[in-house]
């Protein structure tokens, strides 16, 4: 028998280097002599059939309205919930028999507290499906065991991460305590408490059975309907072309006969890039292998709660008298030849890579030192590149949808994320605010790079359990997109930020450049991990809680902003043309605003879904007809309009956008020139003079008003100039064609110089823009919310009879009466909030801050969140004025000032360049 302390000290005095990338080479003891060789799950009962099937256990059906794809837990949930919203003809065809892939082995852990508003919410509608919904209504149990759980915190930055998530906990009504050493001790007598700062208890967290939970939910599925197929392999999927050149789902091919359906659900896990290669559809996960060991009995275990010591990189999950012990290691090994025939399997555990949790594990439960190792559990998981699933409709094939690459929390998201994928299957969006999970959050050219998937898979995988601070970054994959202004902004010190691939400017440090390194797999696999990495330690120095130690950097660079000028290089933007016969019939409906004013106007609006729920806010600039001269202007004989959209969601809108020409039948073209020009935003009450002396236009209100855009020359090259400003203040963005970038910046910077221009980064526009009152999309701003609620109205054109998409949803709305409303916050208080913290109207709470971020300008911390009226009412100016407002941050309370209207400028006359 294998003991943990023993095998802990015997390979760690000889452990050898794992090669490259892969296993070890080398090893110097026989696993068999001391580690135990059994591998089996710690369940009572899995699906596994041990004689095999011969074939499909049921007729395919010749038609389906929906093919689910892999019988696990994402499967079984999305068969559930489709057939839960009313959907019959629906089919689950399974290669083997259900969970047979990864869900079998699962650990089952499931924790109710993330530093997520959606993720809390998703964990809240699992819970419930699993703990009560399936067994009231089928009388089966799911195997649902509510023992809790306990988060460990070994230092102070570890237990305020903790504390934020117990102050959303309460937005949510989920029960939470921060608890002493001493009080853990009560609660785990087992448990070591002297190296503790504090635990988080978490008392109705629990786990699953991944067998009981699957098969309770596969009988509640057929039972209304659907059919569930086992040992069916697919063995293709058929694509049509539309009339239009739209690739659409056909049908799904086996070796037993072909379903015809216009939607497939790739719900197959590790083999979901097999599945999707079938349909041309790029699926970027990879497989690694995840283990857990199996104690032998503890006594005095029983009962307890599950444990993840983060800090030590291990979980401890209740398993009867028993523990299971993983956790997630620097060194992962990766699955490189996933395998078809992999079913009910688990790989032998490679001890090299295990034991570094062993330590941490007998440290927590000294008891550990002296117990068995009664089995072993290594199979395979799928990852993605930011340790979030993969969800939504494929942009490359309509009907195609992705359930897949869950980071072994398959189990413990299923049933929120089956629900929120079934609406998207039968209504075109997800209820809930998903586009973290979207495959649309990846760009394009990212999610068929080996590299890419490679490097920041790893990455997540090996920073799973690091504190998750506000401003962290990527090591990995770095510098996949650059912009023409990139060397010359790293060489005054810019400290970059990566967002869909692009490089774009975070702030200027100080202390000269910053350059990004190649990925070093934190020095495993044997690649040399980089020393004097000045980039990764000024990282380093941003994991805090508190304000950062370059506070004083960013606020110099806000405050040459609103005193005097800034420019800001904003050229991630996704820059696209809508042109075609029937472009002002899609703007129309596209657009929330009325975009088809004179040639030479640009108008801020925002594209819904048909619910109301804001997919986009961006300029759309109304173009003169013309000849091509790109990447200015497209080719034109009619309206043709230009949209700028926020670099980190370009993907997203331009799917979006497709989707609802395609689906509407618009004759226009969607053509995107972002890799083909630079974007600079001169920002100021100086920028009018300033620019005057490089731009060969007259930039007075009269001659260049707010709000429009003209083609100028900048230095000698054509630009196109529009009069906008993003954070409040009077200015111009240059849109420049890629080869000009370059001259034209020396030619603003050398006008500056005497106006004490500076550079400034988007840390920078996040807190000139919410002092400002302006959202940011996917923060303030989701396709949860509708422009009613979040304060643009004034953006949607209600008051004239044009239809556009969303706009029925927003009339009911106005109808009714808003139930949530957002308002801004300012705390007197000099302490930083990042978002999350929970709002209350006296001393009930009433939502939580979505964003948070300090205004130089008022000096003030300033937040903005949706409250909500705890008797379910309206929510109205009144309902605002009339309430006493806290704010919860860490366990603390502080007293909030509500404001209806921007504390800064609320006349708007500096945008206009009213000064003084």
């Amino acid at each position: 028998m294998a003991f943990f302390g023993r095998a802990a000290r015997r390979v760690m005095a000889c452990r050898q280097p794992l090669s490259p990338l892969g296993r070890a080479t080398t090893r110097c003891y026989s696993s068999q002599s001391t580690h135990t060789t059994e591998k089996s799950v710690p369940y009572e009962k899995t699906l596994k059939e041990e004689d095999g099937i011969g074939g499909p256990t049921k007729p395919l059906p010749k038609s389906a309205d929906v093919v689910v794809v892999g019988g696990g837990s994402l499967g079984c949930q999305t068969l559930y919930h489709l057939c839960k919203l009313g959907m019959t003809n629906v089919v689950l065809l399974e290669r083997d028999r259900l969970t047979a892939g990864t869900t079998w082995h699962t650990a089952g852990l499931l924790w109710q507290l993330r530093p997520s508003d959606t993720e809390v919410e998703l964990l809240a509608h699992t819970r419930n499906v699993i703990s009560s919904e399936l067994e009231e209504e089928t009388g089966l149990e799911t195997g649902w065991i509510q023992n809790g759980g306990l988060f460990i915190a070994s230092n102070k930055q570890r237990l305020d991460e903790y504390k934020r998530l117990m102050s959303l906990g309460k937005a949510y009504g989920i029960e939470s305590y921060v608890l002493s050493p001493a009080e853990t001790k009560d609660l785990y007598p087992l448990m070591n408490v002297k190296d503790l700062y504090g635990t988080l208890y978490v008392p109705k967290d629990g786990t699953m059975d991944p067998a009981g939970t699957c098969t309770t939910l596969s009988r509640a599925a057929t039972a209304r309907g659907a059919t569930v197929i086992e040992n069916c392999p697919v063995t293709g999927i058929q694509v049509k072309v539309d009339d239009s050149g739209v690739k659409r789902v056909k049908a799904v091919e086996t070796a037993h006969g072909t379903i015809q359906t216009p939607c497939v659900v790739n719900c197959a896990g590790v083999w979901g890039t097999k599945l999707g290669e079938m349909a041309g559809v790029n699926v970027p996960l990879i497989a690694m292998h995840h283990a857990y060991v199996v104690t032998e009995r503890i006594e005095g275990i029983q009962n307890m709660p599950n444990v993840r010591d983060h800090d030590a990189s291990v979980y401890l999950r209740l398993q009867g008298d028993a523990l299971s012990v993983g956790g997630y290691e620097q060194n992962p090994i990766f699955w490189n030849d996933v395998s078809d025939k992999f079913a009910f399997s688990l790989f032998d555990l490679d001890w090299d890579v295990f034991m570094q949790h062993i330590d941490g594990a007998v440290n927590r439960v000294p008891a550990l030192e002296q117990t068995g190792i009664k089995s072993t559990v290594c199979g395979p998981e799928s990852f993605t590149a930011d340790h979030k699933p993969l969800m939504g409709e494929a942009p490359e094939v309509r009907g195609f949808f992705l359930g897949c690459g869950f980071n072994s929390a398959g189990m413990m998201l299923g049933g929120g994320c089956g629900k929120e994928l079934a609406h998207w299957i039968i209504h075109g969006r997800p209820e809930k605010d998903m586009y973290g999970y979207d495959i649309r959050r990846f760009h394009h050219s990212l999610t068929n790079n080996n590299r890419w998937i490679r490097e920041r898979s790893h990455e997540s995988y090996a920073k799973n359990y690091s504190v998750v601070f506000p401003f962290d970054e990527p090591l990995a994959s770095r510098n996949m997109r650059k912009d023409p202004f990139h060397q010359v902004l790293q060489e005054q010190g810019c400290v970059f930020q990566e967002r869909h691939g692009w490089e774009r400017p975070g702030w200027f440090n100080r202390g000269g450049p910053a350059p990004v390194l190649d990925y070093d797999y934190y020095g495993a696999y044997d690649v040399p991990k980089n020393t004097d990495y000045k980039y990764s330690e000024i990282l380093g120095k941003e994991y805090t809680f508190d304000f950062p130690p370059h506070h004083d950097v960013i606020r110099d660079e806000c405050l040459s902003c609103r005193n005097a000028v800034a420019v800001f290089d904003m050229s991630y933007f996704g820059k696209f043309y809508l042109t075609g016969p029937d472009a002002k019939k899609a703007a129309d409906w596209l657009f929330t605003a009325d975009v088809n004013k004179a040639p030479g106007s640009t108008v801020y609006t925002c594209m819904l879904n048909k619910r109301g729920g804001v997919e986009s806010d961006l300029t759309v600039s109304r173009l003169e007809p013309s000849p091509a001269h790109l990447p200015l202007t497209p080719e034109s004989n009619g309206e043709a309009y230009y949209l700028a959209i926020g670099g980190g969601v370009a993907q997203h809108n331009w799917s979006h956008i497709q989707a609802v020409l395609q689906d509407q039948g618009f004759r226009c073209t969607l053509r995107d020139h972002t890799e083909d020009m630079g974007m600079i935003s001169i920002q100021g009450p100086k920028s009018r003079e300033l620019l005057q002396e490089v731009l060969d236009s007259d930039l007075s209100n009269d001659a260049f008003p707010f709000s429009t855009h003209k083609i100028v020359n900048a230095a000698g090259h054509k630009v196109r100039a529009m009069r906008l400003s993003f954070v409040g203040e009077m200015g111009w963005e240059l849109h420049v064609p890629k080869e000009s970038c370059l001259p034209v910046y020396h030619a603003v910077m050398a006008a500056g110089a005497k106006f004490g221009i500076c550079n400034a980064g988007y840390r920078a526009i996040d807190s000139l823009s919410i002092e400002k009152g302006y959202r940011h999309w996917h923060a303030d701003l989701r396709p949860d919310d509708t422009p009613l609620e979040a304060g643009l109205a004034f953006t949607c054109k209600m008051k004239t009879s044009v239809p556009f998409l969303g706009r029925q949803a927003l009339e009911a709305q106005k109808a009714e009466g808003l139930r949530r409303r957002i308002v801004c916050f300012t705390v007197d208080e000099k302490v930083p909030m990042f978002g999350l913290e929970a709002i209350f109207r006296n001393g009930v709470p009433v939502g939580h801050l979505r964003r948070s971020e300090f205004g130089f300008a008022i000096d003030k911390t300033i937040g903005y969140g949706y409250i909500r009226n705890p008797d379910g009412g309206v929510v109205s100016p009144d309902f605002v004025r009339s309430g006493e407002f806290t704010l919860e941050r860490m366990g603390v309370t502080y007293k909030a000032t509500a404001h209806l209207r921007s504390p800064f400028d609320p006349e708007n006359k500096r945008v206009k360049g009213i000064y003084g």
